[in-house]
C-alpha cells in the first residue's frame, strides 16, 4: 500500500493520480494483412430493417417507415438515410443475419466485444486487450485507445497493462484535444515530467522485488511507463491534434462527435496504434424509433462512417486497417405500440472493412421478415474469428487465467470463408 501511495504521488505532479491509474488501465499468426484495426460500437442495439438489412415487402407492421435506396454496388440496397456510405458500398461488406441469443445490454455487449459467450466465473478479454498483447508496437505509441471511453475492466483476465488509452471526451472541430496523463497543459513542461518519472524509478529500485510478485501492481507499473513514455513523444501528441490533418481529409468528415472520433481514428492508426475504439450510443429506441434514426443516429452514422472509409482509402490505409462495425444485437422486426422497436438479437447486421476483405458484398441473408436468419447462420463468434484473421492472429490461441485456466482467445467460431 505505501508503494502505491507514493505511486500516486510521483503521478501527481503529471496528472495521474493512482485512481486514473485504475480507470486508464481498467479501461499462433494467421496470414493477415492489417496492422491495426477499429472497432466501432453502436451501444444499444440498432434497427438491422431500417439501416442496412431493409425489408420493403414486409407486412406494414414490421418494415416501418424508411424506404430503400440503390448503392454503388449493384443489387445492394440500404436506408434513405445513409446516401453517403451508399456511395461508398464497394469499400465493406454487410453481413445479415447474424444472430444470438442474450438480449440484456450488458450480455450482449461483451459478446460482440469479446467474441465469446460470456460465462459467469470468465471474464473475456476485449479486442482491445488481445490485440495489444498480441501486436507489438512503438514504445511511444499507445497500441489501443478508447474514444471516448471504453468498458468495464475491458483488460478481462489478461493484466491490465493492455488496457486501453481513454480520450474521455470526443474531439471537437478546430481544436486540439487535452488529454489527462497525455497533454501538457497549467505550465508543466518535460522536465516536470523526467523528475517525477526519476522519483518513480527510484522508488521501483528499492521497492522493486515488492512489486513483481503483484499482478496488478505489475500492470500499472507497465502502464506508467508507457504513459511517461508517450508524454514525451511530439508524435505521440500530434497524432491526437487534429488542427494537424490536412484539409483534403478533415473535409470528408463532418462536424459531429462521431465523425471527429472517426477523424482521429485515422491518425491513431497511421502513427501506430494497434487499435482504435469508437463508441456511438443511443441506439436503443424502445419509443419514436424512425424520428430518432431519421434526425440524428442514421445522419451521424452515416457521416462519420462514409469519412472513414474515404479517408482510409486516401490514406492508403484501408488495406491495413481491419474495421468491425456492430451493435450489441438487432432489434424487432415487429413495431411495438410506441413507435419503437425492442431488444432483438436472433437477428442483427455487422460490417466488416479493410484488412485484405473484399467490398462491396453482402454475406448471409435474414427471412422475409427480418426474424431471423433465412438458411445460414453467422454468429458473433465467427465475426470475431474473421476479425483476428485479418490482423494475423489465431483465434484458436490458448492463454492461461492467473488460474492457469487455458481459454482460446475465440471459443468457438470459425473465419467466414468469403472474407479469408
Amino acid at each position: 500500500m505505501r508503494r502505491d501511495f507514493l505511486k500516486a504521488g510521483a503521478l501527481a505532479g503529471v496528472g495521474l493520480g493512482l485512481s486514473d491509474y485504475f480507470s486508464l488501465a481498467n479501461a499462433g499468426v494467421t496470414k493477415g494483412k492489417a496492422k491495426s484495426a477499429i472497432y466501432i460500437r453502436l451501444a444499444g442495439g440498432p434497427s438491422h430493417m431500417d439501416s442496412f438489412d431493409m425489408k420493403p415487402d414486409a407486412p406494414h407492421s414490421h418494415r416501418g417507415e424508411f424506404k430503400e435506396i440503390s448503392t454503388n454496388v449493384p443489387g445492394i440496397r440500404i436506408s434513405e438515410h445513409l446516401p453517403k456510405l451508399a456511395k461508398c458500398t464497394d469499400k465493406f461488406t454487410i453481413l445479415r443475419g447474424v444472430s444470438h441469443s442474450l438480449a440484456a445490454h450488458r450480455l450482449g455487449s461483451e459478446y460482440l466485444m469479446t467474441g465469446n459467450r460470456p460465462l459467469p466465473a470468465l471474464k473475456y478479454p476485449t479486442y482491445g486487450a488481445v490485440i495489444s498483447k498480441e501486436l507489438s508496437g512503438a514504445s511511444d505509441i499507445p497500441r489501443s485507445v478508447a474514444i471516448p471511453k471504453g468498458p468495464t475492466a475491458p483488460t478481462g483476465f489478461l493484466g491490465l497493462e493492455y488496457g486501453p488509452l481513454e480520450t474521455g471526451t470526443t474531439p471537437k472541430v478546430g481544436t486540439p484535444m487535452n488529454i489527462r496523463g497525455l497533454s501538457l497543459s497549467n505550465g508543466l513542461t518535460l522536465a516536470d515530467v523526467d523528475r517525477s518519472n526519476d522519483l518513480v524509478k527510484r522508488y521501483d529500485t528499492a521497492f522493486g522485488s515488492f512489486g513483481k510478485e503483484d499482478k496488478i501492481l505489475s500492470g500499472m507499473d507497465e502502464f506508467s511507463q508507457k504513459a511517461y513514455e508517450m508524454m514525451r513523444s511530439n508524435s505521440t501528441r500530434e497524432a491526437f491534434d487534429l488542427t494537424k490533418e490536412s484539409k483534403s481529409i478533415s473535409g470528408m468528415f463532418g462536424d459531429g462527435g462521431f465523425s471527429q472520433s472517426c477523424l482521429l481514428a485515422t491518425r491513431l492508426v497511421e502513427s501506430g496504434v494497434r487499435l482504435v475504439s469508437v463508441q456511438l450510443g443511443g441506439w436503443d429506441t424502445h419509443r419514436d424509433n424512425f424520428a430518432r434514426l431519421k434526425d440524428t443516429n442514421l445522419p451521424n452514422l452515416d457521416d462519420g462512417l462514409a469519412g472513414l472509409f474515404r479517408a482510409l482509402a486516401a490514406k492508403g490505409l484501408l488495406e491495413t486497417t481491419s474495421v468491425f462495425v456492430t451493435g450489441e444485437f438487432g432489434r424487432t422486426p415487429k413495431i411495438n405500440q410506441r413507435g419503437g422497436r425492442d431488444h432483438y438479437p436472433r437477428a442483427m447486421f455487422c460490417i466488416l472493412a479493410g484488412g485484405s476483405m473484399p467490398g462491396g458484398q453482402v454475406i448471409g441473408e435474414s427471412d422475409p421478415k427480418g426474424e431471423g436468419p433465412k438458411d445460414r447462420v453467422i454468429t458473433p463468434d465467427d465475426v470475431a474469428a474473421t476479425f483476428y484473421h485479418t490482423l494475423g492472429i489465431d483465434h484458436t490461441k490458448e492463454y492461461h487465467t492467473p488460474t492457469g485456466r487455458p481459454v482460446m482467445i475465440v471459443r468457438d467460431g470459425k473465419p467466414i470463408p468469403e472474407l479469408v
